[in-house]
């Protein structure tokens, strides 16, 4: 049975409010908050896919728009802005969830490099989970984004396709080194920045949907710990 999703409003100090979708699965010991990528808003069929994905894993979720796609904006907003929409669906699922229960924050490349900034702020997550970190702009490994990384000390999962351009081998595997125990590494053999793999036609909805069980696994083995 579906879990019945929620459409809210979520207030931004200093801007207008933002859509988001709360689901929660009863049962539900963990929420995790999802960021689109720079593409693509709340409610593209990866999104959609993953987060009902992990309310089939029986963690609460809450998918949201950041405020210039809320806006109908093409460009991204700058860190600044995207950081305080972070901040205030953080704050927002935290309202919502249980008194003993963690709270994650993830996203879909730029989605999940913004909550990695929150956090390398202070933003009160028990975790990071990047779907498809951008570790560095197609074409330009010596342009890396992980100097903020190194200041984060709560527990990270990349997810990372091995073709994905964002994300060169050369590049990934020293910045996982140096992040020590904190980081964990999920490699989709194949897949490129939205996990498709060449050659294999299926829908970003089931392929979302199949990295919810690693995700899920990873937190509660966190949560264990």
């Amino acid at each position: 049975m579906d879990t019945p999703e929620e459409r809210i409003a979520i207030p931004v100090p200093g801007r207008d409010d933002v859509s988001g979708v709360y689901a929660r699965p009863e049962g539900a010991d963990a929420t995790i908050v999802v960021a689109h990528g720079a593409g693509a808003g709340m409610d593209h069929p990866f999104m959609v896919g993953f987060t009902r994905g992990m309310n089939g894993e029986d963690v609460a979720t809450l998918r949201f728009n950041f405020p210039y796609l809320e806006a109908g904006r093409r460009s991204p907003d700058r860190a600044p802005v995207a950081i305080a929409a972070w901040q205030a669906a953080l704050g927002s699922a935290s309202a919502r969830a249980s008194s003993n229960e963690s709270v994650w924050a993830s996203g879909k490349s730029f989605g999940g490099r913004m909550a990695s900034m929150a956090v390398a702020e202070g933003m009160p997550a028990a975790g990071l989970v990047f779907l498809g970190y951008p570790f560095h702009p197609p074409g330009k490994p010596e342009r890396v984004r992980d100097e903020h990384l190194y200041r984060i000390a709560v527990p990270m999962l990349f997810i990372q396709g091995t073709s994905d351009p964002f994300a060169t081998t050369s590049v990934v595997g020293p910045a996982l080194k140096k992040l020590g125990d904190r980081a964990t590494y999920h490699p989709v053999e194949g897949g490129g920045h939205s996990f498709e793999v060449r050659g294999a036609r299926r829908d970003p909805r089931a392929t979302a949907e199949a990295l919810a069980p690693v995700v899920a696994a990873f937190i509660r083995s966190r949560q264990a710990g």
